[in-house]
């Protein structure tokens, strides 16, 4: 029993053993042995590698750079392993040699995908190989253009008498292949996989040891599949990748707010566009909400794809500003294909698609809305105003709900900005 946390069975055995990669060790402590101004660092212009699918090559903020360490998680089945083959096969287009890693695959069952998903190269290396040292070796005698471990929890090292996956066995088994890439300057890839809450499986350490986490996500029962930055040191946080997966693998969307706009037959109530903003790039999403009448004492808060303690709070403020109140009202709240909305831009689309459900008054088709929601029942400014405003307009919309601090000082051609500053001001809009 751990006399820390007081569970049982968590103590794992770990045996002290030299050094095995004193080269690597040796190399990276031998960088830059005296502290030296920075600004007499000299800058090494690097060449990135792209993979030829844009979406992901958004992701990564541009390519991939010499020697990063890329940790991609996501639920299974969702596309993981299928994203990488795709991507390596990318990168062997300039006859580049590129080494998958499998540790959970044979390389019979790696061929029938590649052959399906049409991957198949004379430069694309493959191998199932679950010990670290092999895989080391395999590096150093093919010298791969980029590396991809398929998955870091399969990995064990021998220095390590604990099981492949255990804390201490993917802890060792990222940071050697850490200090290879540094070493090497070959970029590598890392399949983590994801507990039952959706965070990789693992120490933490792991996702503030590599230079890039990406996290797959989608909706089981739809076609498209997000890649979403989470941490990146040579690139945007948050960008976003929009794919589709097909029979033949992923196929990247390249005007992803196209699908997240449903193209209702009719004008529908309770259905508002929101700008929002992913990483270096506007997306138009559509945010529906529905308000009934509760059997219950406490009425129901459901959110998907936004924050549910915020819509409560939002409602809250609608009563204390508007004299709305919904004590007796469901509110079910949902973003339309999947999205994640993180943001506070999406406060006022919520409130309106709310109002607009409630009224049951239309929201016409071919008006956007951005802007947080102060407590104090003020619309505060967002950032990026203009370039989300230009989105709207590229996409034909003809009116737009902004705060006042967002209104353009020159007029967007086809464009009506509706500038407002109070929540009551919103409210209007529905009489």
């Amino acid at each position: 029993r751990c006399p820390d946390c007081g569970q049982w069975d968590t103590l794992v055995e770990e045996t002290r053993a030299p050094n095995p990669l004193p080269g690597i060790t040796g190399h990276l402590a031998s960088v830059s042995s005296e502290p030296v101004s920075i600004g007499a660092v000299a800058l090494e212009k690097t060449q990135r590698l792209t993979t030829g699918i844009a979406e992901f090559d958004r992701v990564l903020g541009g390519g991939l750079v010499p020697g990063t360490l890329v940790l991609i998680g996501g639920d299974p089945g969702i596309g993981k392993s299928t994203l990488m083959l795709q991507a390596l096969y990318g990168l062997t287009a300039n006859s580049q040699k590129v080494l998958y890693v499998s540790g959970e695959e044979s390389v019979q069952q790696l061929r029938i995908r590649s052959k399906r998903l049409d991957t198949v190269s004379p430069d694309l290396l493959v191998v199932s190989e679950i010990n670290l040292a092999a895989i080391l070796a395999m590096v150093e005698k093919f010298h791969p253009q980029v590396l991809v471990v398929d998955s870091i929890q399969t990995m064990f090292s021998g220095d390590l008498t604990s099981a492949p996956g255990s804390v201490s066995q993917v802890r060792e088994s990222a940071m050697k292949l850490m200090l290879m890439a540094k070493k090497t300057g070959i970029p590598t890839f890392l399949v983590g996989h994801v507990t039952k809450d959706g965070a990789i499986a693992g120490p933490r350490l792991l996702e503030h040891m590599v230079d890039t986490v990406l996290y797959f996500e989608g909706e089981s029962g739809s076609q498209f599949r997000l890649v979403r930055s989470i941490k990146n040191r040579f690139g945007a946080v948050n960008e976003l990748g929009v794919f589709a997966m097909t029979d033949k693998g992923l196929r990247e969307v390249s005007n992803p707010s196209a699908i997240f706009l449903s193209r209702h037959q009719q004008e529908v109530a309770g259905s508002v566009i929101l700008v929002t903003r992913e990483g270096t790039r506007p997306l138009l999403v559509e945010v529906q909400a529905l308000v009934d009448d509760s059997p219950l004492s406490n009425p129901r808060r459901v959110t998907l794809g936004l924050e549910q303690n915020r819509l409560s709070m939002l409602l809250a403020v609608l009563h204390r500003h508007c004299g709305v109140a919904m004590f007796d009202q469901d509110v079910y709240v949902n973003v339309v294909g999947g999205v994640r909305i993180t943001e506070t831009a999406a406060d006022l689309p919520v409130l309106l698609s709310v109002l607009s459900s409630l009224k049951d008054r239309i929201v016409p088709r071919e008006l956007a809305a951005f802007g947080e929601v102060g407590l104090a029942g003020e619309i505060r400014p967002v950032p990026n105003g203009q370039e989300r405003l230009r989105e709207a307009a590229k996409h034909g919309f003809k009116r737009a709900v902004v705060p006042r601090a967002n209104a353009p000082k020159k007029a967007i051609a086809g464009l009506e900005v509706i500038a407002v500053d109070r929540l009551p001001d919103v409210l209007e809009l529905f009489d």
